[in-house]
């Protein structure tokens, strides 16, 4: 146990064991014992809940699912067999990931009545707009899921794991004024995100294969990321029983955020603007100067305070 002295009265914490990282104090009593509240902004020292799905350690810079290490699975593995072993807590077997994939290509069409949904946007919406917009749509094609129960756990899973990257695609397509190019079965979930991304109706696409591999990292290395703000939000909206998919689109709205998924778009912004190698040194300079407004985005980590090691693996 641990002591806390309130007004003289000392007040005995449980102190959780954890099978990795530091102890936790169990401070659940305190507000109805202490007769007061804990103070932490940020969930900074604070477990919503009970995980053994990631694990972080951000000064030793280690990220692992279910014990396996970051660098590992993105070497080893594709995308469908980490969302496999983050769902079911071990990796498949050959059956089981061929099952699991089978389930997943089954699910990846989505509602054609979504199409009218994507026409009452501007041409100029953000993509993260109308993907949070659809995602959240999804809810009306499912309303069974308001009564669900812990049997539906799996198929909401692997629903979402289908059918968003269908959105995502969509919803890219539809900022650009291009058609949208439907799932494709015979291609693998990398390469089948790629299809609908690139392809068009008059032009067949092909997987440049070091892009698909490269993407599936990048796909393995956002799987998870502990009790970040995206994940809080949709575990903060599930815990009133809503629809799963309109409790993810309000992950979708926390990801949004410049201070967290949003910084991935700067970045991108910021490459677009240096335009070329040849002009680093210039904009670099400009990120010396105090008294120029440009920033140099990407680099640092609130968690990760050596080294990110998913930008290791990103590095590779």
């Amino acid at each position: 146990f641990a002591e806390l002295k309130i007004r003289g009265k000392i007040f005995k914490l449980p102190i959780l064991k954890a099978s990795i990282g530091e102890d936790v104090i169990d401070i659940s009593r305190v507000s109805a014992e202490a007769d007061c509240f804990t103070y932490d902004p940020g969930f900074m020292s604070t477990a919503s809940c009970q995980s053994t799905i990631t694990y972080i350690d951000g000064d030793k810079g280690i990220l692992r699912h279910r014990g396996y290490d970051i660098k590992d699975l993105a070497e080893k593995s594709d995308f469908l067999e980490v969302a496999y072993l983050l769902i079911y807590g071990e990796l498949p077997s050959g059956e089981q990931y061929n099952n699991f994939t089978k389930q997943v290509a089954h699910h990846s069409l989505v509602n054609e009545r979504l199409h009218y949904l994507f026409q009452t946007f501007c041409s100029s919406s953000h993509p993260m707009a109308i993907m949070l917009a659809a995602v959240g749509s999804l809810s009306a094609f499912y309303p069974d899921l308001l009564n669900f129960k812990e049997a539906d756990y799996e198929l909401i899973a692997i629903r979402m794991i289908a059918k968003i990257p269908t959105i995502a695609a969509m919803s890219y397509k539809y900022s650009i004024g291009q058609p949208f190019i439907y799932p494709d079965n015979s291609l693998d979930f990398t390469e089948n995100f790629l299809h609908m991304m690139f392809a068009t109706p008059c032009t067949k696409y092909k997987v440049n294969p070091i892009i698909k591999n490269a993407l599936n990292k990048i796909f393995i290395l956002h799987a998870d990321h502990e009790q970040n703000a995206s994940t809080s939000t949709v575990r903060i909206a599930g815990s009133s029983g809503a629809n799963p998919f309109a409790c993810i689109s309000t992950g979708i709205a926390s990801l949004w955020g410049p201070a967290h998924g949003g910084a991935n778009e700067a970045v991108i912004n910021m490459l677009k603007e240096i335009g070329s190698s040849e002009y680093i040194p210039k904009y670099i300079a400009k990120a010396k100067d105090k008294n120029d407004p440009f920033r140099l985005m990407g680099f640092g980590h609130r968690v990760y305070k050596n080294y990110d090691p998913r930008a290791a693996v990103l590095k590779e």
